[in-house]
């Protein structure tokens, strides 16, 4: 009976963050098709071109990309799921960008649904450079 205690609490408190977790509406990320982005615009630093909005299981995902020329220069998130794990990805995922200077980066470990939107939409936004 001692131990019964302790493992009962112990077991409650373990499966509250389950509980607290939303349930996801399906198994592999989904994506609208690709329409134009939303707008291109040339600056004093470079054409600005937003990617499409891909909706996934997790929010929808939306970034702009900077060119100087054919060289990604920046890249920004517009829309983005808010959960941890995204927030934490999205540096990395441009850091990669800017690197690659393509869409053709690593997912980032833990957020992968959000990784795989960004490069959709950045995809989205090369292919409209082109």
């Amino acid at each position: 009976m001692k131990r019964a205690v302790p493992v009962v609490a112990l077991s409650i408190a373990g499966l509250i963050p389950v509980w607290r977790c939303e349930p996801s509406t399906g198994g592999t990320t989904t994506s609208t098709a690709l329409p134009a982005p939303s707008s291109s615009a040339t600056t004093a630093t470079g054409t600005v071109v937003q990617g499409a909005t891909t909706d996934t299981e997790k929010g929808p995902v939306q970034v702009q990309v900077t060119f100087d020329g054919d060289r990604i220069t920046a890249v920004r998130m517009l829309r983005q799921p808010d959960r941890p794990q995204t927030t934490a990805a999205v540096p990395v995922l441009i850091s990669e960008t800017l690197k690659a200077q393509s869409a053709d980066v690593d997912t980032v470990s833990g957020a992968t649904v959000t990784s795989d939107g960004c490069k959709e939409s950045l995809q989205a936004a090369i292919d409209v450079k082109g």
